[in-house]
This record gives structure tokens, sequence and C-alpha cells, in this order.
């Protein structure tokens, strides 16, 4: 068994769970904020078999785009120095998938 997480932008994230779901998997959403330019993210939990892992990878790469926007960091170096200041072109969008191992699986 595997546990799928991706990290997918909010705005794919409605339809990229409701495509999982409409497959027969299960689907738990958290909102997570990432690091870098700071936005909202969500990241999909998806419990599966290990022969079906290619199959929601497949959905996620149908329905998480990444497309470009404008952008200004908010990093900060030294004290009081801010070198982020200047709108710059990130990617964003796409999925961030990590797959994991499942030891044992318990619903209580």
């Amino acid at each position: 068994m595997k546990l799928v997480l991706a990290i997918v932008n909010n705005d794919d994230s409605t339809v990229a769970a409701s495509a999982l779901t409409s497959a027969g998997f299960f689907v738990t959403r958290l909102s997570t904020t990432g690091g870098f330019l700071m936005v909202g993210n969500t990241t999909l939990l998806i419990g599966t078999e290990d022969e079906s892992v290619s199959e929601v990878m497949e959905i996620l790469h149908k329905h998480c785009v990444t497309r470009t926007q404008k952008s200004t960091p908010n990093a900060s170096f030294g004290q009081g120095l801010n070198h982020g200041s200047l709108p710059r072109e990130v990617k964003v969008g796409g999925a961030t998938v990590f797959v994991l191992n499942v030891e044992d699986v318990k619903k209580l």
C-alpha cells in the first residue's frame, strides 16, 4: 500500500480531488501554505494500492497545470536588507508529489 501526498495549487485542488474521487480513490484535503511564495496550496492525501499509483499520477498530471505569474517574494537577507522587492515571473501550479510506503492501515 502507498500514501500519495500531492501538493497542488488551490486553483487546481477541487477539480483534481473530484477527478480522483470519480475514479474511486478516497481523498483527504489539507490547507497548506508554501514557504517560497507564501501562498495557499492544498495537500491531497490519497491512500492506494501499489498498482494504482500510476493512475493517481495520471489524474494529477491531467488536472494540475503549471502557469506563470508575477510574484514579489518576501525574502529578506541579512538585517534590514530586502532583495526580493522586484517582481519576477515564476512557475506555479502543477503538483509536487511524494509516494510513501505504508506499513499498516487501521480504520477505527
